[in-house]
């Protein structure tokens, strides 16, 4: 890809010259650096865009943030890692107009609002732009005509955000507590989507096949050979394993297969029926984000994550030769609207590039199928129809360029004719005194490609196209010679792909085009759900997370809950219902649910323990502390034996787990101290000590590999390769694209694959500060009764502004902690409204 030349008043977080900053009036606030560069050079000197990197305001981190007593008000933080960002565009909008122009949803519109809020700005004012596209045109025109926020989409997706806090802040520790497993989630619409999955693989353990068979005959009519199926016995259809049988005739066995070929063969038989019709069938509507990703998942192999990160590419802007531009618009939608001139201009270029023949006579329309479509965008779809994909591939990588090329043949074969194909059907059937048996042959072929000309055929739902049939005259003496028996089995229903899952999840109304691809990479990467290919299956603790939520949360995985959820989600959008009573509809039987659930409690005192968080990652504490100081490893793993026995002493090695992961044990410890590294053989030795190497990942998940004897220092970051080093013996590692030798000592060696030593960096004395009152003293106050004496009188010194001394100072410290305790205890207890 050329490189992008840098354009004058270049303007976004991190990049900007003085000059751009001085000539500008007003700021313009996006989502993504790529963005705001696209749109900077559109706009041009008399603009300063910057970039929100995203959300710069949510929920607190560390305590649930909604005051459920309170109408479910929410408290909003600006994030640890946007602080910088909120301070830059706070600098950046003094004494200029403001434009928000954040994504076009309701994500996007409550960005603008935080961002609106933080700049001390009025989101009443006429200070939202919108971008559906990417392209110079547009956006001149949306800056010329910005409105206020619209509170009802802020209002949608605060109650999305809330309800999503509500579930996840209560279920989650919950899950980790039962399954007592780090980082567990549930959430609304994720836990729905991994019912799916588990009840699909259920379905399928639990399928049993049946075994049928089908009678193939070969006749001979008018000199033309033609295969039949058996279609009919006295007037019984026959069961193809599609759909129900009740009513049909199942052949189970060989037996009665070979028994009804034998009656089949030696009759006479004429050609009953020849019936021949033309079929069309229409072409797709462009894609939405749902059908995009089914698209990209079936013809392209793209997971529905990798699908929107590309798409997110092509709407912001690539570098042309005649600008920077957007090649696609807004690709988060669920409507299959088109505008007039897109429709206008696709047509042309369906004139020019396929011919007029492929032109229906007026343009096509299409409706949304589903009931509640927020209509508000178009279909995914090109910006404009004239930049073909082969016009712009050097521009693109290889994932940009097939994805834009599916999205523009599938907008382009949308407004193109049908495709025709001839169908034949031929009905053979015998002519006894009471004819017994029908066979069936059909066939197709295409007469006219349509819109298959620009779309394909690869993928289709439906296979139309059949071996043809030959013209036979209806009522012409036919011989039967030859029947053959074929055996059939029944088969389970297929497992999900991102595509079908996806696509189920949309039918039922679970999810929105927002969620789709979030909610499939978090079951991922939370390891609820696995790939196999493409495939979805659950894990084994991905079926335990689900059992356990539809024994003790039925209304959480209810597939008809959450779809009335989303629905009234979409009613707040539309300004038809209050967020808070959205709610409170789902947290009320949320809590019934939710106050059934039996509590682990404190062996020592008896109250609840509850989950919680160090420096040395989570565990189990009870919640009487500080008078009760019992707590225990959230993990505990048992010991399991691995066949081996010890080196040292001849007893059983264990797997045991330790602060930094696994490792191998003497069963007789702490007779025997021997230990060694847990991991995968490589099936290398080491040099250094004759051990075995290992394959092992660290804790961000990436590899290594090591000597399984912990006292040997043997260790690589580099993969390593089969054949060993020719001069020395030592094992080469792939470096880049070239073998390197890990020997310091040997000529093939590369420096840079043994780190050297750290230096120590000197500890940097440890600054006592002064405690100071916290902003919630008021509502700690009510506390002050249950401290010790000498706590109370430091605590009311400080808030007396009094000078403490060392021991003063720690006894408030102390004491200021043992109110944030009670106070977080005493909410637990109220329950709430």
């Amino acid at each position: 890809m050329p490189k992008k030349p840098k354009t004058q008043g270049a303007a976004h977080l991190g990049e900007g010259g003085p000059k751009a900053e001085a000539r500008a009036t007003t700021l313009v606030v996006v989502e993504s650096p790529a963005k705001a560069r696209s749109i900077q050079k559109m706009l041009g000197p008399g603009y300063e865009v910057r970039a929100s990197k995203g959300h710069v305001a949510d929920l607190p981190e560390r305590s649930l943030g909604v005051d459920v007593e309170r109408g479910f008000t929410p408290t909003y933080e600006v994030k640890k890692d946007k602080k910088p960002v909120v301070e830059e565009l706070k600098r950046a909008a003094q004494g200029k107009r403001l434009l928000i122009a954040t994504d076009p949803d309701r994500e996007g519109e409550a960005i603008g609002w935080h961002v609106a809020r933080l700049l001390g700005r009025d989101p009443k004012e006429p200070i939202r732009v919108e971008f559906h596209e990417i392209t110079p045109k547009v956006v001149r025109q949306a800056v010329e005509a910005p409105r206020p926020i619209d509170q009802n989409l802020v209002d949608a997706q605060q109650a999305r955000r809330v309800l999503d806090r509500l579930v996840g802040y209560n279920l989650s520790p919950l899950l980790s507590l039962e399954f007592r497993k780090r980082a567990l989630s549930a959430g609304r619409v994720q836990s729905v989507a991994l019912r799916l999955v588990v009840e699909r693989e259920e379905e399928i353990e639990a399928f049993q096949e049946e075994t049928y068979f089908l009678l193939l005959g070969r006749f001979l009519a008018e000199g033309k050979e033609v295969w039949a199926s058996l279609y009919e016995v006295e007037g019984k259809r026959l069961f193809v394993g599609q759909g129900e049988k009740e009513g049909k005739l199942h052949i189970a066995t060989e037996e009665e297969a070979q028994r009804l070929a034998q009656e089949a063969r030696g009759l006479p038989y004429r050609v009953a029926q020849v019936e021949t019709k033309e079929r069309r069938k229409t072409p797709p509507p462009p894609v939405t984000t749902s059908t995009l990703q089914q698209a990209a998942s079936g013809r392209l192999g793209y997971t529905a994550s990798r699908t929107m990160r590309i798409a997110q590419r092509l709407y912001e802007g690539v570098d042309l030769p005649e600008g920077t531009v957007g090649l696609i618009t807004y690709m988060r939608t669920d409507s299959v609207r088109v505008s007039p001139e897109a429709l206008q201009a696709a047509r042309a270029v369906i004139g020019e590039v396929f011919g007029p023949e492929y032109l229906p006579e007026a343009p096509r329309v299409y409706k949304n199928r589903k009931a509640g479509v927020q209509d508000a965008h178009e279909a995914i779809r090109p910006t404009d129809p004239r930049r073909t994909p082969e016009s712009v591939r050097k521009y693109l990588s290889e994932e940009e360029y097939r994805l834009y090329d599916l999205i523009w043949r599938r907008f382009l074969a949308s407004q193109m004719r049908e495709a025709l194909y001839e169908q034949t059907v031929v009905i053979f059937q015998d002519t006894g005194p009471s004819p017994r048996f029908l066979f069936r042959a059909s066939g197709s072929v295409l007469k006219f490609e349509g819109y298959l000309k620009a779309w394909g055929r690869e993928g289709e739902e439906e296979a139309v196209e059949e071996p043809p049939v030959p013209a036979l005259s209806q009522g012409a003496r036919a011989e039967l010679l030859e029947v053959r028996a074929e055996e059939r089995h029944t088969e389970p229903p297929p497992r999900y792909t991102d595509a079908t899952l996806v696509k189920t999840m949309e039918e039922l109304g679970i999810g929105r085009p927002s969620t789709y691809a979030p909610t499939l990479e978090t079951l991922e990467k939370r390891g609820y759900v696995a790939r196999r290919g493409r495939t979805l299956l659950p894990t084994p603790l991905g079926r335990q997370v689900i059992h356990y939520l539809k024994e003790r949360f039925p209304q959480v995985v209810a597939y008809e809950f959450t779809a009335r959820m989303e629905d009234r989600l979409d009613q707040v959008e539309e300004g038809k219902a209050p967020w808070p009573q959205v709610v409170l509809e789902f947290y009320a039987p949320f809590l019934e649910e939710l106050n059934r659930v039996p509590k682990k409690t404190c062996p020592k005192c008896g109250r609840p323990l509850e989950l919680k968080v160090s420096r040395f990652g989570q565990f189990l504490g009870c919640t009487g502390y500080p008078e009760c100081t019992y707590t225990e490893p959230l993990e505990r793993r048992e010991a399991e034996p691995i066949g081996e026995a010890c080196p040292k002493c001849g007893r059983p090695l264990l797997r045991k787990e330790g602060r930094y992961g696994s490792f191998i044990a003497c069963s007789g410890y702490p007779e025997c101290d021997y230990t060694r590294d847990d991991g995968t053989p490589t099936g290398h030795t080491c040099p250094k000590c004759g051990g075995r190497v290992l394959a092992k990942r660290s804790k961000r998940g990436k590899p290594y590999f090591k000597c399984e004897n912990r006292d040997c220092d043997f260790l690589s970051f580099y993969p390593l390769l089969p054949t060993p080093c020719t001069t020395c013996g030592w094992p080469l590692v792939e470096k880049g694209k070239k073998a390197a030798c890990m020997n310091p000592a040997c000529p093939d060696h590369d420096p840079a694959l043994v780190p050297g030593p750290m230096e120590a960096k000197p500890k940097k004395a440890a600054k006592k500060k002064p405690p100071a009152l916290p902003k919630d003293w008021e509502a700690l106050k009510a506390f002050l009764p249950g401290l010790p004496e000498a706590e109370r009188r430091a605590l009311e010194g400080l808030a007396q502004g009094k000078t403490l001394s060392e021991e003063e100072a720690s006894l408030a410290k102390k004491a200021l902690f043992k109110l944030r305790m009670r106070k977080g205890r005493a909410k637990k207890e109220v329950a709430p409204a």
